[in-house]
């Protein structure tokens, strides 16, 4: 199982990656889940499951597919510690559609910055108030 060294050190390795939709490469693309699924297979292996193509406006519903998903490989924290996937809502009464890796003694988060590139941005206020869940890779408490 991964350390939480090694999973920062993968999503770090994602930095700079152009924001790419539903693809998970360094240097070539990503998106947010993108980038999820480029630290697991780095850190633990093959994905647990074939992604179907999805849209950028994906979660327009009331389906926390995200969600799902992740309760399905990830484990559900109280509290988020570095290298934990957090899960955000764009509006407080939408579906959770965006994800990043917490990083730098809980300051920082990692995340695909749609039409841009992967960034380090400040867990500020506003991704606090947006946070629906935190998880962590199977096997890192």
């Amino acid at each position: 199982m991964p350390t939480r060294a090694e999973i920062l050190r993968a999503a770090h390795a994602f930095l700079g990656t152009p924001y790419r939709h539903q693809a998970s490469t360094i240097g070539a693309g990503c998106d947010c889940l993108g980038l999820v699924r480029g630290v697991w297979r780095m850190t633990i292996g093959p994905e647990p499951e074939r992604l179907p193509p999805y849209t950028p406006d994906w979660a327009e519903g009331r389906d926390e597919l995200l969600l799902a998903a992740f309760k399905r490989w990830l484990v559900p924290v109280e509290e988020a510690q570095e290298a934990c996937v957090l899960v955000f809502r764009m509006k407080p009464d939408g579906p959770a559609k965006h994800a990043a890796i917490l990083d730098a003694d809980k300051a920082y988060l990692i995340h695909a910055y749609w039409g841009r590139v992967v960034v380090q941005s400040r867990f500020a206020p506003w991704w606090r108030a947006r946070l629906a869940q935190a998880f962590c890779f199977p096997g890192v408490v």
